[in-house]
């Protein structure tokens, strides 16, 4: 397949301390070719049809992704409580409900809380609903004053503010609405969720979080950040089950950069998920690793480590010899509709292999009978791809804006099935 040329910019590589260099140049690109997505991971068995694929390949398929990359989620916990700790009737000037769950999950060795912030729109008939993570508490992802600050934050700098002491600040609500455009999101007929992601593992990057997380609750030993948020994107569709005016059934898991791994893991592992969104994912996420284009298996596990199973480090620099590759990951969604975005300067997530890998994957969704499925000529700059499964690569850098969202619901407009 002859390579697009895209008119971007490189990011510069994120600082890996001991990483080789990384490549964006697709003539480098390692010819290795891909596991076949209808077949096992050894190769031994080839699917004919959906019926064999889901019971003889998905299994296996699955077994390796949580046994080699991500670890395994943790079981639905023994007990859970949903508190409603905060309701409007009257949000967002008017348009919309909101309401503010307390989620507290108790297993084993003890109990562990967090909130998730929920926007509805007005509407007799209950609404579909994204939900995903976020970045920087709930209180960032809009200007909203009754939005409740989580009580630790990761140390970082924003919009100009530096956060210091692990402590939110009153400055810090709705730097990062424009991830989150309720108002947008609410005038196209869905509900947004979100909670923040270090509530349920802290993500503190140099040092394992593990012991302060979800995991905690459990008496079994675990690990994987990723399983870990994942699992909470589970509990959030739980809650979403005791909400009248949230269709439980159409649920959309969705996510950006390692939220973007988050939500399709979310939809891979718990088939509750109406569906996916994978935005800017990148290695590990929804691009090939195959490529070693950008961010490799080398350069994630050493600066992440914590974010996957402990064996995900033996494939760094062998990623030509792993028996999966990301492709299959995303055709764990299948045949529930799936949604991947990338940004045409962001090469460090590799858009063109991101691409690849949903071209791939789509070959399991025509065993389900997909017919609209994407071609080479759908690699294009801000020229969505709305079929069976869907596709846009938005021009500029490393982000989740009003663009994307504007695509994701033209897609799941059309892509959910209709449950009234």
């Amino acid at each position: 397949m002859k390579p697009i040329a895209i008119c971007a910019i490189a990011l510069a590589a994120l600082p890996v301390l001991g990483a080789p260099a990384a490549n964006y140049d697709e003539s480098k690109v390692p010819d290795a070719p891909l596991p076949d997505a209808l077949a096992v991971p050894d190769g031994s068995f080839k699917a004919s049809g959906a019926i064999e694929w889901e019971s003889r390949v998905r299994p296996k398929i699955a077994e390796f992704f949580e046994s080699e990359v991500y670890g395994r989620r943790p079981p639905r916990p023994k007990r859970q409580i949903f508190e409603i700790v905060e309701s409007s009737d009257n949000a967002l000037g008017g348009k919309a409900l909101r309401r503010q769950i307390k989620i507290t999950v108790a297993d084993a060795r003890g109990e562990k809380s967090f909130i998730m912030l929920l926007y509805l729109p007005k509407s007799p008939d209950p609404a579909p609903v994204f939900v995903g993570l976020n970045f920087m508490g709930n209180h960032a992802t809009a200007g909203d004053p009754e939005i409740i600050m989580p009580e630790w934050v990761r140390n970082t700098s924003l919009g100009g503010i530096k956060i210091s002491g692990n402590r939110p600040t009153e400055k810090y609500r709705g730097l990062q609405s424009r991830r989150w455009p309720y108002e947008k999101i609410i005038s196209r007929g869905f509900g947004a969720a979100t909670i923040y992601y270090c509530d349920i593992y802290p993500d503190l990057e140099k040092a394992d979080g593990a012991p302060q997380s979800v995991y905690s609750i459990f008496k079994e030993p675990m690990n994987g950040a990723i399983a870990a948020w994942s699992w909470g994107l589970s509990r959030a569709l739980d809650a979403l089950e005791t909400v009248p005016q949230a269709d439980a059934k159409r649920v959309v898991a969705v996510g950006h950069s390692r939220l973007g791994k988050t939500a399709l893991h979310a939809a891979a592992f718990d088939r509750r998920f109406a569906g996916a969104v994978s935005n800017d994912s990148g290695c590990m996420g929804a691009a090939l690793s195959r490529r070693q284009f950008g961010e490799t298996v080398e350069a994630i596990t050493r600066q992440f480590p914590f974010w996957f199973s402990p064996n995900l480090r033996k494939w760094a620099g062998r990623e030509a010899e792993m028996p999966a590759d990301q492709h299959q990951m995303l055709a764990l969604v299948a045949p529930r509709p799936l949604y991947v975005a990338s940004a045409s300067e962001d090469l460090w997530a590799d858009p063109r292999g991101e691409f690849l890998s949903l071209a791939e994957a789509s070959k399991v969704y025509a065993l389900f009978g997909a017919k609209n499925l994407p071609s080479e000529e759908n690699f294009a700059i801000e020229k969505p791809f709305i079929g069976d499964v869907g596709y846009h690569m938005r021009k500029g850098k490393h982000d989740m804006v009003e663009y994307d969202w504007e695509n994701f619901c033209d897609f799941f407009s059309k892509a959910l099935p209709q449950t009234r």
